[in-house]
């Protein structure tokens, strides 16, 4: 619990080691993949300090100061979500917003017992966003960061599972955690523990996977589907949820099946209407069948899960002043980079990112290449229509952003 985030970021740095190595559980990606990944909860016992991602202070600010809104913070109380009214209000003069956080009704709400879930941290707290993107790199799928702030002996959810896999990071308190494996296994977005509320809680009520009290430093990993739920001990309890959406097979045929519907609105014959009086005989579902297929074998499979992925994340940060600054003062000496997160991909002559696509001719392609290696580059080495044009389409940051 020593060692200080910039000796960990050396390290990082010296091994090559990623965040689940060095701050979260302990192991390498591939012994990640291999032993842990979607098949058990781990328990990694002072996995790092992580004073430098969240705190109490980072809450009182979020909450008293940010002017944050609805549905940025969730309150609960006895495993329900109190009403929004109950903890908003207008914003005051000058504003015409009439949902902001109101600090009064959310301190009585939590000095009653109720647990303040702060929401989406990965786009209103710097360090989180950071170690976010940073974790969705390593594992491939995205992440959203929640904290979870509970009074002394309270819980805020009873018994469930999430359709995500989860990280909890214990930031400050102490809170007692038990675990207890699957009744639906690898449950998808749209099976939520509630359509099986009667089994969940016959299941909680068994010997449990885990029985541990989580103290600042320690990290838990739960795939989707296990069971859980959470209790502060003697002091107010502070953790970060950090929510793997995972991608899965699943996902992927539905991206399949929506690239060949797109073929098949260009067949005539399948645009065309049934005989009259057809009751789906057996010969007109064997066409569509056999269409199908052939247009599933048709679709070109290396862009779906790159087109999935852009479509549920956000690309890193952008300054628009900062923007304007560095076309403005566009020197042969500038230094820009790829923006982070654009998961940007060359297909022939066309950049495909997450804020849109460009095409380029061949003399500019070579320069194209080497920005996706994310590397610092300069105007002079890239040239400065081309650094021009992608800083305006914000594919390209100053380097220092």
């Amino acid at each position: 619990m020593s060692t200080s985030r910039t000796e960990l970021q050396d390290a990082d740095a010296t091994t090559g080691a990623g965040v689940l190595e060095t701050r979260l559980a302990g192991l390498s990606k591939e012994e990640f993949a291999r032993e842990v990944w979607a098949r058990r909860a781990l328990l990694t016992r002072r996995a790092s300090d992580f004073s430098d991602l969240f705190s109490a202070d980072a809450v009182d600010e979020l909450i008293s100061r940010r002017g944050l809104r609805t549905p940025f913070l969730r309150v609960v109380k006895d495993g329900s979500a109190l009403p929004e009214s109950s903890f908003t209000s207008p914003a005051g003069v000058g504003a015409t917003i009439s949902d902001q956080l109101d600090d009064t009704a959310l301190w009585r709400s939590f000095a009653d017992g109720a647990t303040l879930v702060v929401q989406a941290l990965q786009r209103t707290w710097e360090p989180v966003a950071n170690f976010s993107s940073g974790l969705s790199s390593e594992l491939g799928h995205p992440v959203q960061a929640n904290a979870y702030v509970t009074p002394p002996q309270n819980r805020g959810f009873d018994d469930h599972y999430d359709v995500h896999d989860v990280f909890v990071l214990q930031i400050e308190g102490t809170k007692r955690w038990l675990i207890h494996e699957p009744v639906h296994l690898d449950p998808l977005p749209d099976q939520p523990w509630t359509d099986r509320r009667s089994v969940v809680a016959e299941a909680a009520r068994g010997e449990a996977y885990i029985d541990a009290i989580l103290e600042p430093g320690d990290v838990l990993y739960l795939p989707r589907g296990w069971l859980h739920a959470a209790q502060a001990q003697g002091e107010i309890s502070i953790h970060l949820t950090l929510g793997i959406h995972n991608w899965t097979r699943y996902a992927l045929a539905e991206q399949l099946a929506r690239s060949a519907l797109a073929v098949l609105r260009d067949d005539p014959r399948m645009r065309g209407s049934l005989p009259i009086g057809v009751d789906g005989p057996a010969d007109e579902i064997d066409i569509v069948r056999e269409r199908l297929v052939a247009a599933v074998a048709q679709v070109d499979p290396a862009p779906l899960f790159q087109r999935a992925r852009r479509g549920q994340g956000r690309a890193a940060p952008l300054g628009p002043l900062a923007q304007f600054a560095a076309v403005d003062n566009l020197r042969p000496e500038s230094r820009v980079r790829l923006r982070g997160a654009l998961e940007a991909r060359l297909e022939g002559p066309r950049l495909t990112t997450r804020v849109g696509w460009l095409d380029f001719p061949a003399a500019d392609l070579p320069s194209v290449v080497r920005l996706l290696d994310g590397e610092v580059r300069t105007v002079g080495d890239l040239g400065a229509p081309l650094v021009e044009r992608l800083l305006r389409a914000g594919v390209l940051v100053p380097a220092e952003q």
